[in-house]
């Protein structure tokens, strides 16, 4: 038995709904009020400045990192500035689940504001590479500390009619960031430098903080009533253990990628010992059967992971293609992306409605398809050298998919778990979330490091790439078949 293994989702589903779990007769009864009305609006605030800022940083940073890889020699390595700061992700996520369960969600987002606004310093400030991956890393521990204790808050502060929509809002959060992060990112990077980008992050970080602070006695009379979590501490502990060691395997094969030869290597075998550690150790921080693609939660799981795998391995290497491919600035670039993000807010915002309550599973498999669409969209517009301005319009399916399928996700995982053990589900849930993103650009990164040329000549490396991960997105379909209970 694992160490977050929630109990079957039928008896999940009758502790969270109070009956038979059936995902086709879920209760409909109306809302209690809005996200935004008095009861709930200090915590929402908290959680859209929270969502806000992290929003900002990652749309920021992947129009920026062009420059910064030049500057610092790391173009071959170009993934890895991503990886690394998923890889530690991870480790912040399983230790936030645990921390969350124990103490409340309070802690953990302490913490994880401190070490995101350092880790963002460290990187404008380093000189070479490995001081940027390290401060990459510092950063993504304090955002897997945040994010889980972001779902803890969602899953105890308001009833499950209202989730669908704080979601939706969450996702919504991502609209300004998304649509302004790229073109700011664009102008500080060409009018300054790449530095001020992470720089100007640490800023919102620190407003944030004082919202979190101030809102601190709402978030914390949510806990009151929860009953304890059905973890013991050597079950807490395990967990613990397990999230290093996942880590440090997604380390080992983000180290042993990101600079491949087509040739036997050190690289290589290291590469090798970390997949069989991710193999051995991601087994014991997910539900059971979470591979088998079993019914109910395993399914909410693996889908979650191959939604991400398949999304986050191609976008990553959009802006490089656009840069040094079809000779687009980075202004344009970050544009490109910025609406595409429009279609996740989108895709978000129609989940969120009512009507799609005891159906949400369907939309995963909506979700998936249009997310496979879109990637061969990208595929055909990078082989036959199309306009590159309609990648935007190929985002923007991508990004619908992904908001109908991925917050629909986070609103089922809550459905099928009891408020004692949200903490353990919403860390194996953002677990499979970044587990997913480490493997998709690990994966996209072992086949440009190997086959990348200095000629500039890449066309033929990013279509595999991203050929095979619209294989990994058509399996969505499948898993959201799945879900229903």
């Amino acid at each position: 038995m694992s160490a977050t293994t929630p109990r079957p989702a039928s008896q999940d589903a009758d502790l969270a709904q109070g009956g038979r779990p059936d995902l086709d007769h879920a209760s409909t009864a109306p809302s209690p009020g809005g996200v935004f009305d008095p009861a709930y609006a200090l915590v929402s605030l908290a959680l859209v400045a929270l969502i806000t800022v992290i929003a900002f940083e990652g749309m920021a940073v992947s129009t920026a990192m062009p420059a910064a890889a030049r500057e610092l020699d790391a173009v071959r390595s170009y993934g890895l500035a991503f990886s690394v700061m998923l890889t530690t992700q991870l480790l912040g996520i399983v230790l936030a689940g645990v921390w969350c369960d124990r103490s409340g969600p309070l802690p953990s987002l302490y913490l994880g504001q401190v070490l995101f606004a350092v880790g963002c310093g460290v990187c404008g400030s380093s000189t070479g590479f490995g001081v940027f991956l390290a401060g990459r890393g510092v950063a993504g521990l304090g955002a897997g500390l945040i994010i889980v204790a972001g779902y803890v808050v969602i899953g105890r502060a308001y009833p499950e009619s209202l989730r669908p929509k704080v979601f939706s809002v969450i996702s919504a959060a991502w609209v300004l960031p998304s649509l302004l992060g790229p073109p700011i990112s664009a102008w500080v990077t060409t009018t300054f430098s790449w530095r001020w980008v992470f720089w100007l992050v640490v800023v919102p970080v620190v407003v944030a903080m004082v919202a979190v602070v101030a809102r601190r006695g709402q978030i914390r009379a949510a806990d009151e009533g929860v009953e304890a979590s059905g973890r013991d501490h050597r079950a807490h502990a395990r967990a613990a253990w397990s999230g290093l060691l996942i880590a440090a395997s997604a380390g080992a094969l983000q180290w042993g990628t990101h600079d491949l030869a087509l040739r036997w290597s050190v690289q290589g075998v290291v590469a090798l010992v970390g997949v069989a550690g991710i193999a051995a150790t991601a087994p014991l921080l997910l539900p059971k059967g979470t591979w088998l693609m079993r019914r109910g939660l395993p399914s909410v799981m693996v889908a979650r992971f191959l939604f991400t795998c398949s999304f986050f391995g191609t976008i990553t290497y959009i802006p490089l293609m656009l840069v040094n491919e079809r000779g687009l600035s980075l202004g344009a670039a970050g544009t490109i992306l910025a609406v595409g993000s429009l279609g996740w807010s989108a895709g978000s915002w129609v989940q969120g409605r009512d009507r799609w309550s005891g159906r949400r599973h369907r939309l995963v498999s909506v979700g998936g398809a249009l997310l496979t669409g879109g990637l061969l969209a990208v595929v055909a517009i990078t082989h036959f050298g199309w306009n590159p301005y309609l990648v935007a319009v190929a985002l923007v399916a991508c990004g619908t998919g992904m908001g109908l399928g991925t917050a629909s996700l986070s609103v089922l995982s809550l459905l099928l778990t009891p408020p004692a053990d949200h903490g353990s589900t919403s860390s194996s849930l953002q677990l499979a979330d970044v587990l997913g993103s480490v493997l998709g650009i690990a994966a996209a990164g072992a086949v440009f490091a190997a086959l990348h040329t200095q000629a500039g000549r890449d066309v033929p490396v990013y279509v595999a790439m991203w050929l095979g991960l619209s294989v990994v997105s058509a399996l969505v379909v499948v898993a959201g078949r799945r879900i229903r209970t």
